[in-house]
């Protein structure tokens, strides 16, 4: 389960790349293929196994100048669905 604290990572064999066709970022996994959009796009850019969700949705709410605990909720969601997908690890 994802939590303030987590340390998310991709999982193995999860790239997050920039697709030139569809001129986007899309979030690549064995047989499975994810289409971002730009809020997600800058959370996955900030996932690293070393920071935690807090440290992610604090550099998000400073950049984006947004309601830090609407931004926490959001980050978790967005990852926690991402980690039931088996897209990323905590």
């Amino acid at each position: 389960m994802i939590t303030a604290q987590s340390q998310p990572a991709l999982s193995r064999g999860v790239k997050l790349r920039f697709d030139q066709a569809r001129e986007a970022w899309v979030l690549l996994a064995p047989e499975r293929m994810f289409a971002l959009d730009q809020p997600s796009t800058e959370i996955l850019k900030l996932v690293d196994g070393e920071r935690t969700v807090e440290a992610i949705s604090d550099d998000l709410a400073a950049r984006f100048n947004a309601p830090r605990d609407v931004i926490l909720a959001d980050v978790v969601t967005f990852l926690e669905d991402l980690r039931q997908k088996g897209a990323v690890r905590s």
